[in-house]
């Protein structure tokens, strides 16, 4: 199992909508993030920074295969497309990425 994080910012004005439809995640997202060995996927928003930080537990072989089969399912591009003009991601990020990966540099079990 390999512990993930992420960050990203959010757009002010977007983040009542973004609450409301994380709230109420489509079924076939849960379904495709679990296919995609992703567990214990939890977002949190930081206020008044905007920023979302999203952890999770990959317990899969293979991230980047895993990650490829997410990004072409139908139901996850179109709620992508939701999500995405909400989101405002890092300067810094790094070449391809949208949300940006972060490094883990502690960890207490």
């Amino acid at each position: 199992m390999e512990r993930m994080a992420m960050v990203i910012g959010i757009k002010p004005e977007s983040i009542p909508a973004y609450k409301k439809l994380h709230a109420e995640t489509w079924p076939e997202i849960l379904v495709q993030i679990t296919a995609c060995n992703i567990r214990n996927y939890s977002i949190h928003l930081r206020e008044p920074e905007n920023l979302l930080f999203g952890y999770w537990e990959y317990h899969g072989a293979d991230f980047a295969a895993d990650a490829a089969a997410m990004a072409v399912d139908p139901k996850t591009q179109e709620w992508w497309d939701i999500c995405m003009p909400m989101q405002d991601p890092l300067k810094t990020r790094a070449e391809g990425e949208w949300w940006a990966m972060m490094e883990e540099v502690f960890y207490h079990e």
